[in-house]
């Protein structure tokens, strides 16, 4: 699990293409020595998992699976992607839930200043947009953000200088960026599904969950 808050980015250094799977290294913003073998690393918003590593790289698969789901499919060498490791028990929670489970892909259409900060338009498909709500949590590339707005078709998040600072997010012009929405979302619209549980939406409302 991981919050959204990310640690820096790392650079593409190699990209190992294998029939329709792939091996990427990534150039991380710590000491590879800092971690195991088999430990959960988020690229660009994608939970992958630690294979092998030197002084310079970490070595992870992806799987065909997640090159069908994901912008990952698109790195190329000298590519930089956001990177967060998996959540310690002792941290704080500083973003929201964040799995590294992708939903799908989503499309910068628009930045604009706003102040010191950036207002970002992302157009996304219906079957996503119906789980992100105005000043709700949105995970874009692995880096939790509040949606401000959310229409038809699209929805706007704020980018801060910090988060500018911190991320790949205003180097991408329009470009495709990878979409998780929030977890509470799933989970309510499948205990509204089963109705044989007794859930209804009065009892949700009633016990603050909508």
């Amino acid at each position: 699990m991981f919050t959204g808050i990310i640690e820096g980015t790392g650079k593409i250094k190699a990209v190992l293409r294998k029939n329709e799977d792939m091996t990427i290294a990534v150039h991380p913003p710590f000491l590879p020595s800092e971690c195991k073998l088999g430990e959960s690393i988020s690229v660009d918003g994608v939970c992958l998992t630690v294979k092998d590593m030197n002084k310079e790289c970490l070595f992870m698969d992806v799987s065909k699976e997640t090159i069908s789901r994901t912008t990952l499919g698109l790195l190329k060498t000298g590519d930089l992607v956001n990177i967060e490791r998996a959540v310690k028990l002792s941290d704080r929670l500083g973003g929201h839930i964040v799995l590294g489970h992708v939903d799908g892909i989503g499309r910068i259409v628009s930045k604009m200043k706003s102040g010191r900060s950036w207002i970002i338009r992302i157009e996304a498909d219906e079957d996503i947009l119906k789980y992100i709500v105005e000043k709700g949590s949105v995970a874009i590339d692995g880096i939790s953000l509040t949606v401000n707005r959310c229409e038809k078709g699209f929805f706007e998040i704020n980018i801060i200088p910090e988060t500018a600072k911190r991320t790949t997010i205003l180097r991408k012009r329009i470009d495709l960026v990878n979409i998780e929405t929030d977890i509470i979302g799933k989970y309510v619209e499948k205990l509204l599904e089963r109705k044989e549980s007794g859930i209804t939406e009065e009892k949700l409302k009633k016990y603050g969950f909508i």
